[in-house]
């Protein structure tokens, strides 16, 4: 089956209330604050849903329980009046979560904005997979690089408020790794996430038609090479049109990651882009999943460019 571009949904305008839900890890107080701050400095109305400060009872590494953490994103999505939705962080509990949201009620309340990485990619791929929404893979309101970081900050105000100004994404330090040039359909997020939905109800069985975006965090080289491993022979990169890499933050040394990326991906004839800027680095760009996109990796070696055909939001 071939990638197809996704629904997208409207653009946000001063005022919009957006919902903030952890489907995920917990989230500090003071990170919290301050990304709600972010927020409203940029004329939004952010709303905590009930559960975003929880803590699960016996697992601590949880935002409450898998229950109280689907029912804040289930009911964020279905109140009609937000615009939006953004994740507080990510960390572990995605997948723990994901059944337990009633996809056709969501479906039926229509698309609106979400945002998130990380662990929250496997709310990205229910999304495409359930709902046929393109979604944005970007910085999390409490995540450090979205409170420290201006670029990181500009890129995803940019992306929400006016998506025409940011068609061409990518950082000067984007290399090449294979060279070529090549139109698809944007997904993916952490390739870890990626590879632990192989399997799993919903899961993708081809990459037909896309462009695939992936980058991931504190994973040794020899990790890296188990996941694109096990990628390679469930065959869920079959078709795949380009690789576009964003950051390998703690996946050090990175000559060791660089050399699984081209061993790994290599086989698969397709141009591939290194350091685009998007993931957990110092600088997280905000990259459109699920529209048709075009990859520049040159062949003089850089910088590499992936350039959406059409706003991420409409």
């Amino acid at each position: 089956m071939t990638l197809t571009p996704l629904t997208r949904a409207a653009r946000l305008r001063p005022g919009a209330r957006v919902a903030v839900v952890s489907p995920s890890g917990p989230v500090p107080d003071d990170r919290l604050e301050a990304g709600l701050d972010v927020l409203r400095g940029w004329g939004l109305e952010p709303v905590e849903m009930p559960h975003v400060r929880d803590l699960h009872p016996e697992l601590g590494y949880l935002a409450g329980t898998d229950e109280a953490r689907a029912r804040d994103l289930e009911q964020a999505w279905c109140d009609p009046s937000f615009d939006a939705v953004l994740c507080a962080r990510g960390g572990y509990g995605a997948h723990r979560m994901v059944d337990l949201v009633d996809w056709a009620a969501m479906r039926a309340a229509g698309p609106k904005v979400f945002v998130g990485y990380s662990d929250i990619t496997v709310l990205h791929e229910a999304f495409a997979q359930r709902m046929g929404l393109a979604t944005l893979h970007g910085p999390m309101v409490a995540a450090e690089t979205f409170l420290k970081d201006p670029d990181t900050q500009e890129s995803l105000r940019a992306t929400l408020f006016e998506p025409e100004s940011v068609r061409t994404l990518g950082l000067r330090t984007a290399g090449v790794l294979a060279p070529g040039r090549a139109r698809g359909i944007t997904y993916g997020g952490c390739v870890s996430l990626l590879a632990a939905d192989i399997g799993t109800p919903y899961a993708r069985t081809s990459a037909r038609g896309g462009l695939l975006m992936i980058e991931d965090t504190t994973e040794d080289p020899y990790r890296l090479d188990r996941i694109f491993t096990q990628l390679l022979r469930a065959g869920a990169l079959s078709g795949v049109s380009g690789v576009a890499c964003g950051s390998w933050q703690g996946c050090e040394p990175y000559e060791e990651v660089r050399a699984v990326l081209a061993d790994r991906l290599g086989g698969l004839g397709v141009p591939v882009v290194e350091e685009l800027g998007f993931g957990h680095g110092p600088t997280a760009l905000t990259i459109p999943l699920g529209v048709p996109a075009v990859l520049d990796a040159p062949e003089d070696g850089g910088p590499g460019t992936l350039t959406v055909e059409v706003p991420a939001l409409i």
